[in-house]
């Protein structure tokens, strides 16, 4: 398939690889991979490459690759592994029997080193780290050549293989790249490939390596091995690919790929540093990866979010060269569409307030009917069991109110959603003032209409008391209240910018009986309040509903109210 049967699909990648299969490159193949490396896990930034690459794959009867490139052994576990294939298989992609890991390669990439030594190509250096930084100069300095450049081919085949055996420690060498130290891209100023790693347990090779090759050799050499037509990353490589081309020449490689390098996904309030995203959990800022805080996709799934709706996302933010600061309230509104159409309405008193129908039959329980969906007739019906004693929200009632309040009011009416209009004619206060009841009375001719000539300003919510499920909601909002939390021009850590107000749990809210049975995972529409799931974990005591968003974008108004006072 080309991207031309899909015009809003196409972007440059899609353009290269037209014009490949139209000059027959490749045997008219498409092959591309996901190349994550296990040291903690995906977020945001993560899906926009999973999209691309599966979804190029896809479009053009191609395949994708799921590859671990797993070479730092300090940082990589089996936790991280299993998270990130549940992630790509939760937003709909599948790699079949493609799962490869680069130390899958660990022989065939160490014989290839041997093969560069051989070539006169590369060397195993004794300068220290600091010495190696010195010698490596800078951008407007030339570097310099190590003393042990010039090593014979026999002598760094030997020290490479006691490197291998465990005969030095972490530090002492390292073999390098023999390309020029003074070539203007710093990465091609003898670049290391290999480095010891003693007393490290690798998650898929135990302890049977005490070496581990350097990302740009192993990355190269993986895509060329598993036959990759098109090695898709982000911007900060683009300085790379002389070198992923260095290595796959010298050592002639018969398939090279081709690197193409596009945006990288920055999203506002939050951060997507792998390394600022392990502090918040290690430091103890959330839950854990999962927090639905969190821009990891397990978070996002955890708080509500669906597959669809980042996909969708992805597709919308498209696929450029120039880097973009993507406004958190695209991703809401994402999950917010998907939801408005797919999600069930229920409703939910967050803060209750206890109303007695004082002409309502005692004892009396009738079933009233209501959609699940008022544009979906699909979606059928459920029964609400309406009572003497009810619950409905705490700022859905004032004593007294400006007449533009469309809710209950003493001596006002108002209707019940899907039943009847009551009048509030009593409130009960406890000793400090408080409301604590009101006392309405309903009129059994207004189920679901108005008696001619009557006025009723508002609807509002409600459940019935006896039949309500107790349940903890928590009320999730963006991480940090910063844009760019960790480009602040204050100056200030990124963690100075956390927002204390991004978590709000209520315990004692009350939800219509049809929730009882509401299974982890599933999204509801609470009515006026917004986008809920059900937590997926089990150790709660009661049900737990995380806040997905908000049914209307609050944080447009607020920073518009910013822009305009400032």
């Amino acid at each position: 398939m080309s991207a031309d049967d899909n015009s809003t699909r196409t972007n440059f990648i899609r353009n290269i690889i037209d014009e490949d299969l139209a000059a027959g490159r490749n045997g008219g193949r498409v092959a591309t991979r996901f190349p994550p490396e296990p040291n903690g896990y995906l977020h945001i930034g993560h899906a926009k490459s999973i999209c691309l690459n599966f979804g190029i794959a896809q479009d053009y009867n191609g395949t994708c690759n799921l590859r671990f490139d797993d070479t730092n052994p300090h940082k990589e576990n089996v936790e991280f592994v299993e998270a990130i294939q549940r992630d790509v298989h939760w937003l709909g992609y599948d790699w079949g029997d493609r799962l490869y890991y680069a130390s899958d390669y660990f022989e065939q990439l160490y014989e290839l080193a041997c093969e560069l030594i051989r070539r006169g190509k590369a060397y195993v250096c004794d300068l220290s780290p600091e010495q190696i930084r010195d010698y490596r100069g800078t951008l407007t300095r030339p570097g310099k050549d190590s003393p042990y450049r010039d090593r014979s081919v026999d002598e760094n085949l030997d020290l490479f293989a006691r490197m291998r055996a465990g005969e030095f420690e972490d530090g002492a060498r390292i073999l390098r790249a023999r390309i020029d130290m003074a070539s203007p891209n710093m990465n091609m100023r003898d670049p290391a490939i290999y480095r010891i790693r003693r007393g490290a347990v690798h998650h898929q090779t135990g302890e049977a390596w005490c070496i581990y090759p350097m990302y740009d050799f192993t990355h190269c050499i993986s895509d060329s091995i598993e036959g990759i037509t098109h090695s898709l990353c982000t911007l900060e490589f683009e300085d790379h690919r002389p070198l992923y081309d260095w290595f796959l020449d010298t050592l002639e490689m018969e398939c090279h790929p081709r690197q193409i390098e596009f945006s990288r996904l920055e999203l506002q309030y939050t951060v997507t540093s792998k390394r600022r995203l392990t502090e918040l959990v290690e430091e103890g800022h959330v839950e854990d990866w999962d927090d639905p805080r969190m821009p990891t996709i397990a978070g996002l799934r955890r708080r509500g979010y669906t597959p669809a709706s980042i996909r969708d996302f992805c597709e919308r933010i498209g696929v450029t060269k120039s880097e973009n600061n993507v406004e958190m309230g695209v991703l809401e509104n994402c999950v917010r569409e998907d939801l408005n159409r797919t999600a069930p309405r229920r409703m939910a008193v967050l803060h209750p307030l206890k109303v007695v129908i004082e002409n309502y039959p005692e004892g009396e329980v009738e079933e009233l009917e209501a959609p699940n969906h008022p544009q979906d007739e699909t979606m059928g019906t459920r029964r609400l069991p309406f009572t003497r004693e009810l619950y409905i929200e705490q700022d859905d009632f004032r004593e007294q109110a400006p007449r533009k309040f469309k809710r209950l009011v003493s001596g006002g009416e108002v209707r019940l959603r899907n039943a009847y209009v009551i009048r509030c004619e009593r409130v009960i206060k406890d000793s400090r003032g408080e409301i604590v009841e009101l006392r309405c009375s309903y009129d059994p001719d207004t189920l679901s209409k108005n008696p001619e000539g009557r006025k009723v300003k508002g609807v509002i919510h409600w459940v019935s008391a006896a039949h309500a499920v107790e349940a903890e909601l928590r009320l999730y909002d963006r991480l940090f209240n910063h844009p760019s939390p960790a480009a602040a021009r204050d100056g200030a850590d990124y963690r100075a910018h956390l927002n204390p107000d991004s978590l709000l749990t209520l315990t004692h809210c009350r939800l219509e009986s049809s929730l009882a049975n509401a299974q982890p995972g599933e999204h509801f529409q609470f009515e006026r309040q917004g986008y809920f799931c059900v937590d997926p974990d089990h150790s709660h005591d009661r049900p737990v509903f995380n806040r997905t968003v908000t049914l209307r974008d609050s944080w447009a108004r607020i920073e518009q109210q910013q822009k305009e006072a400032s």
